[in-house]
């Protein structure tokens, strides 16, 4: 018999750590290679796992939940001698390349009321390498944050070096640089004692607590957040805390888009795909963010990145939570392609089979709560973009248009699109501009473009 380390892959070079968040063997199943073994989630996808080679779980080593750094062994198969499956070694990582970890925020058990748990105190924060010395490890593991922990040290000129770190290796966590950031860089020396934890609050919240902190009643059911539903509450809570929010309003009338659909859809699934409404208007945003480049933008401090590729994401919801794959270059597909990748890409975050590379470096999103029914929205943008538009629901709804001199009311297919945008940089007259643009587009939708 020959045994088979089964490690927590790395899941793309910028991904450190990964949750384990469900095991779908147990000690004892028999297993075949390639067979989905295990789910992880990390903070750009969940994936299923498979197995490295057949034979029978013997040992499991990470529990339900549980964060390690990626090439843990998670598992061990038994399988016959010989049978093993060449399992590729880890890839060298040279000491300077980035490989950022994002610490899991795990939530504590529900405390009886008017308990409050003292967080526990933060590691001392390595010494910083003295210029033209050589890095020691630990030091380059702190300085391995996450991209959005770094981005928000360079926008405020803090050296990571400086920030007590909690997560894993002493690496800097985003609520360690927010939290060096609100308290005026007030922790003290590097490596001093973290403050002494507050006293006990009172037997139940009052005042300021009360308001924000909830207290389970009973037969209330308290839940742990998942890592997904845990990592978009932080995004979003940092968005509205970095972006300026404007969101406008658009009526855009389907009724071309709505018969131009209805003429190809036949078409399209003889080629095995779906065409829907929310392809045109992804061909269209993708077309007008070429004439509109200040909405296909980030901010970097006090400069603009005007970005090269035009990559539009759609949200996409699940199960258990939300998930925003990539459509990367939009703006040279047909709308064939485009309702090609769309479908591509919703099936596989559904089955857990998105690469980490498909949920990156997205310059747009749209998100489509019309498909609820939603009638319209003020989404919140998506870090660190400057704009999202959220579509409506295309229905049937009464018009006032004036057709041979006369006012009439007509039945028209209808929606409404509301783009939320970063007032920091996009003007109004910007954003309005682009709208107004995308909604003659929809409108005057060319045949010759179907």
């Amino acid at each position: 018999m020959a045994r088979v380390d089964v490690v927590m892959p790395q899941m793309g070079e910028s991904i450190a750590e990964g949750t384990l968040s469900k095991w779908l063997k147990k000690v004892g199943d028999a297993v075949q290679r390639d067979e989905p073994m295990f789910e992880i989630s990390t903070d750009k996808v969940d994936a299923e796992i498979p197995a490295p080679s057949a034979g029978v779980v013997a040992e499991i080593k990470v529990d339900q939940g549980q964060t390690v750094p990626v090439q843990t062994v998670v598992a061990v198969i038994e399988t016959e001698a010989g049978a093993t499956a060449a399992v590729p070694a880890a890839p060298a990582v040279a000491p300077a390349a980035p490989a950022p970890a994002r610490p899991v925020p795990v939530p504590p058990a529900a405390a009886p009321a008017g308990r409050v748990d003292a967080a526990p105190a933060a590691p001392p924060a390595p010494r910083a390498a003295a210029p033209g010395a050589e890095e020691t490890a630990d030091e380059r593991l702190r300085r391995r944050s996450t991209p959005l922990v770094r981005r928000i040290a360079a926008e405020q000129g803090v050296d990571l070096a400086a920030v007590p770190g909690t997560g894993h290796a002493g690496r800097v966590t985003r609520k360690d640089i927010e939290g060096y950031l609100q308290t005026g860089h007030a922790e003290g020396p590097r490596g001093a004692p973290a403050p002494a934890p507050p006293a006990p609050a009172p037997a139940a919240p009052s005042g300021a607590a009360a308001q924000w902190e909830a207290v389970p009643w009973p037969g209330d059911r308290v839940e742990a957040m998942s890592r997904i539903r845990q990592l978009t509450a932080e995004h979003m809570v940092f968005s509205r805390r970095t972006s300026a929010h404007v969101t406008t309003f658009y009526e855009v009338d389907m009724t071309r888009v709505a018969a131009l659909r209805a003429g190809s859809r036949k078409l399209y699934e003889e080629r095995g795909v779906k065409l829907t409404y929310l392809g045109f208007i992804v061909k269209a945003v993708a077309d007008q963010l070429r004439r509109h480049p200040v909405l296909n933008a980030a901010v970097q401090r006090a400069a603009i990145v005007y970005r090269g590729q035009v990559n539009i994401g759609i949200a996409v919801a699940l199960d258990w939570g939300l998930i925003v794959p990539v459509i990367r270059g939009a703006d040279e597909l047909s709308l064939f392609g485009i309702a090609k990748a769309m479908a591509d890409l919703a099936d596989r975050a559904r089955t857990k089979r998105l690469k980490p590379e498909e949920v990156q470096n997205g310059t747009f999103t749209i998100t489509n709560p019309g498909v609820f029914g939603s009638f319209a929205g003020t989404p919140i943008i998506n870090q660190p973009q400057v704009a999202i538009l959220g579509v409506g629901a295309v229905e049937k709804r009464p018009r006032v248009m004036t057709l041979e001199g006369a006012e009439v009311i007509v039945p028209r297919m209808m929606t409404m699109l509301s783009i939320s945008y970063d007032h920091r940089i996009v003007d109004g007259a910007d954003a309005d501009r682009f709208m107004a643009d995308l909604k003659a587009e929809l409108e005057a939708f060319p045949e010759n473009g179907v």
